[in-house]
């Protein structure tokens, strides 16, 4: 009777031990994951540069950053120059790559490079990231060089003439040359004379004409300017290049 009564007791406990365990190793639920939500970037370039500087061997690039990660940049920024724009579309057989400091606002210098060439440059960042806005060129100088002055002949309240002197201070004798400024006001070329005038904004570039781009050593030639403004400027400051 003991015995019946043991087994029977022993069996009514497996039931409910079973019974317990099966509630508790139900699962619990996992919760959903929340999405990231997509960032909402400005419509604007998150970096801009130029060039500031040139010499026969060396460029110097500019350049500021307006965003932060993920809608722009932190530095420092790689700048790689490349020899054509299709290599620099493509981020290809790049010629000739620096590192920027830590500023956000700052430049970088490459030296090494060969006179009188167009170069192409692009930025990247420390995370590997290639900006894919920013591709512009920019040229070394050449070896042989000359100089423009400007001496203003008349001047009246709503415009000036100016007479500019191209002269070859090199080593060579020049077969073309081009004079650059930028206005500081309202100025405009209202027409140009022994030289072809173009306008980019507030920037001028006047190029030899046909027949006065030859230049032997020490030798000169002239062009002249007709220009409109409301302020006569003072004077020219004049670049001049080959």
């Amino acid at each position: 009777m003991l015995r019946m009564f043991l087994a029977v007791t022993t069996m009514a406990l497996a039931t409910w031990t079973g019974t317990t365990t099966a509630a508790e190793a139900t699962p619990t639920p996992t919760p959903s994951s929340t999405p990231t939500p997509t960032p909402t970037c400005p419509p604007a370039i998150p970096i801009s540069a130029s060039v500031t500087g040139a010499t026969t061997t060396s460029l110097t690039i500019s350049y500021f950053i307006f965003f932060r990660p993920p809608c722009g940049y932190d530095p420092p920024m790689t700048v790689s120059l490349f020899t054509s724009r299709e290599d620099a579309q493509q981020w290809r057989a790049a010629v000739a790559e620096v590192v920027s400091g830590s500023e956000r606002n700052g430049s970088v210098t490459i030296d090494r490079l060969t006179p009188d060439t167009e170069y192409w440059y692009r930025f990247t960042d420390a995370e590997g990231r290639r900006d894919p806005y920013v591709i512009a060129s920019a040229r070394t100088a050449s070896l042989t060089s000359c100089r423009a002055t400007a001496t203003i002949d008349a001047r009246w309240g709503s415009g000036f003439v100016a007479t500019v002197t191209v002269r070859n201070t090199g080593t060579l004798p020049l077969d073309r040359w081009r004079v650059s400024w930028r206005w500081s006001g309202d100025e405009q070329v209202h027409t140009a004379w022994g030289g072809v005038a173009e306008t980019a904004g507030s920037d001028v570039t006047v190029r030899n004409a046909s027949y006065n781009g030859t230049l032997a050593l020490d030798g000169a030639t002239t062009f002249g300017l007709l220009v409109t403004t409301s302020a006569v400027p003072d004077g020219l400051t004049l670049t001049c290049a080959r």
